[in-house]
């Protein structure tokens, strides 16, 4: 008999994407760690408290790696599952080292002013007053213009990128998704065939120079090439948009908070911090799997199973965060959970803080009159196993 979905844990009538952290509370009190089903996936242990997830992400013992899983067959063929979020050492350091030198602080303190460049563009496109969309017109494009420029993808491909990369996250049904998958791992191959042809000096052309036979140092086989370029195209902009649309909107709908960042903006940074503490974009990290027999949190957890960390549980834990549900930009939470813990911590947190930031501040100063244009009650949520964000924003501007 398999385990309830958190669906079924719901109280009747309450939607769960919309407001999943009353039931995430109601397991924390019960214990660190439940059965639950995750559709399409199956059975997987959730660990739900703030202590027990950190020990779960640096437990050697569980791994990253779909081949750890009792129940991996074949990974469908689709390089794409060859990156750096599904491997473990040595294999991720070497990933990882690859690319970490681009994603340093010094490195986005770089990028800083293209990104300021990018956004004040998209608010030049925004109407002055009346409503807009701020999902489509500002959250989303920011992050892909500025990821995409990164790795060189074309300006005339990023609109059919987005869409695929937006099914794969948040899949609509199986034929959706399987479709996107294979026209997403379609349109890489040839890009990286281009990059290969003719490197430029894009994340992607350089990676490009390190492909080949794998040898005792740090070259790329085609696969993971690959793999390194779906990774970084899609984490590098699905969670950011999310980030910045959760601000927004937690922020327009605690106006005292909006009141106390527009007197200090200075606060802006601390403000992006407690989003991503209060809103937690990546809901759940990867699936690990258990590769010998564990205990967790003192769960008997068997060689096999499956383990999915609840950043988003772990990061409202009142026993890390005091008052964990009331937002506050005063509050300084680097102890979040947001961008994971450990080896596998993201990567891209440096660039992701750096765009919400922007976006916030430049936001705020072009409208100082923004408010919703909805009722909370009308927005609706994209969620996923792994995201969670807002579909649109209508916003009145001016």
């Amino acid at each position: 008999m398999r385990a309830p979905t958190l669906e079924e844990l719901a109280p009747r009538g309450h939607d769960l994407a919309a407001d999943p952290f009353p039931v995430l509370a109601a397991l924390r009190a019960e214990g660190p760690v439940h059965r639950v089903h995750v559709p399409g996936s199956g059975d997987a242990w959730l660990v739900v408290t703030w202590e027990a997830v950190r020990a779960a992400l640096t437990d050697p013992r569980l791994r990253n790696d779909i081949r750890h899983s009792a129940g991996w067959e074949t990974d469908g063929g689709h390089a794409v599952g060859r990156n750096m979020l599904q491997s473990d050492p040595p294999d991720h350091t070497r990933l990882r080292r690859l690319v970490a030198g681009r994603f340093t602080e010094g490195r986005i303190a770089a990028l800083r002013p293209g990104i300021e460049a990018v956004a004040r563009e998209l608010l030049d496109r925004l109407p002055r007053t009346g409503t807009a969309d701020l999902v489509g017109g500002y959250a989303l494009p920011l992050p892909v213009t500025v990821i995409c420029d990164l790795l060189g993808v074309p300006v005339a491909d990023r609109a059919a990128f987005h869409t695929w990369s937006n099914e794969l996250v948040v899949p609509t049904g199986e034929e959706a998704a399987a479709a996107s998958a294979a026209a997403l791992t379609g349109y890489l191959t040839e890009l990286v065939a281009e990059k290969t042809r003719s490197p430029d000096d894009s994340l992607l052309g350089d990676l490009t120079t390190n492909a080949g036979p794998p040898d005792a140092g740090a070259r790329l086989t085609p696969e993971e090439l690959l793999g390194m370029a779906f990774l970084l195209l899609v984490a590098g902009h699905e969670t950011t948009v999310d980030l910045i649309s959760a601000t927004v909107h937690s922020l327009l709908t605690h106006p005292d908070q909006l009141a106390l960042l527009r007197a200090d903006p200075d606060l802006t940074g601390a403000a992006v911090e407690e989003s991503l503490r209060f809103n937690s974009p990546v809901h759940a990290g990867a699936f690990r799997f258990a590769a010998e027999p564990l205990e967790l949190a003192g769960t008997r957890v068997t060689a096999g199973d499956a383990v999915l960390v609840s950043l988003a549980a772990a990061s409202r834990d009142p026993l890390a965060f005091p008052d964990p549900d009331r937002f506050d930009v005063t509050r300084r939470p680097r102890g979040h959970l947001a961008f994971g813990h450990g080896a596998h911590h993201c990567l891209g947190a440096p660039l992701a803080r750096a765009e919400a930031a922007v976006a916030l501040r430049l936001l705020l100063e072009r409208h100082p009159g923004l408010a919703l244009a909805t009722g909370p009650a009308a927005l609706t949520w994209r969620t996923s196993t792994l995201l969670r964000g807002l579909t649109a924003l209508p916003v009145r501007l001016g």
